[in-house]
């Protein structure tokens, strides 16, 4: 199993967090480093140090860009990526709020095409529901939930398409989940299919302020 950490509270805010989750950087499937909804406007030079420290830990570095589900220019999409690769070296890109209809797939994949020739050597898409067949295919890993844990355990449902795509390529990110049952949300996450998982024990409005338990327990 790997996580995948989206870490969204500022480095001089929470250095402690950061410090644990770059002394366990090899284990992660990739970081989500977003510094003000994206890149920000200039760089952040704490931002800046931490993603020097991860990616000389070996962690793969994806930087956080919102689509507003196919609303946003696909240019500002792309200015967003190409700051992230010079301010903080980015190895790709974690693109929010994708669309999951049908009717928004040739749009999705014209978009993973121009951003794989401005140099993204990762795409990650977080539609945060199971989006229409195609989507999987377009990205390297795609976050199928992304939700509160009453919802996971209750109305969870694996539409027959994702069991024809690796584990590996599948992700559930999954919040407000009880400290003691982060292993089990691992577990869940594993046997319905994504072997990439990221179970944070915080709340809205913003439950990826705080590093998942998980990734401590995988030190032990």
């Amino acid at each position: 199993m790997s996580l995948l950490i989206p870490l969204y509270v500022h480095p001089a805010e929470d250095p402690g967090a950061w410090h644990r989750l770059i002394t366990s950087a090899a284990r992660t499937y990739g970081v989500v480093l977003n510094p003000a909804n994206g890149p920000g406007e200039v760089p952040d030079p704490a931002f800046a140090a931490a993603a020097d420290a991860l990616r000389a830990a070996g962690a793969r570095l994806f930087g956080y860009v919102d689509t507003d589900y196919g609303v946003r220019d696909r240019a500002a999409i792309a200015d967003d990526l190409r700051r992230h690769q010079e301010w903080y070296a980015a190895d790709g890109c974690f693109l929010d709020r994708v669309t999951a209809t049908p009717d928004g797939l040739p749009a999705c994949r014209r978009l993973v095409r121009g951003l794989r020739r401005e140099g993204a050597g990762t795409v990650v898409l977080n539609p945060g529901v199971h989006p229409a067949p195609g989507y999987a295919r377009l990205a390297d890993l795609t976050v199928t939930f992304e939700g509160h844990w009453s919802t996971y355990v209750s109305a969870f449902s694996r539409p027959a398409w994702t069991a024809r795509h690796p584990p590996g390529r599948l992700c559930h990110l999954v919040y407000g989940v009880p400290e003691a049952l982060v292993p089990l949300a691992v577990r869940t996450a594993e046997e319905r299919g994504a072997a990439v998982c990221g179970p944070v024990t915080g709340e809205l409005p913003n439950p990826w302020a705080a590093l998942t338990p998980a990734l401590t327990e995988a030190e032990s």
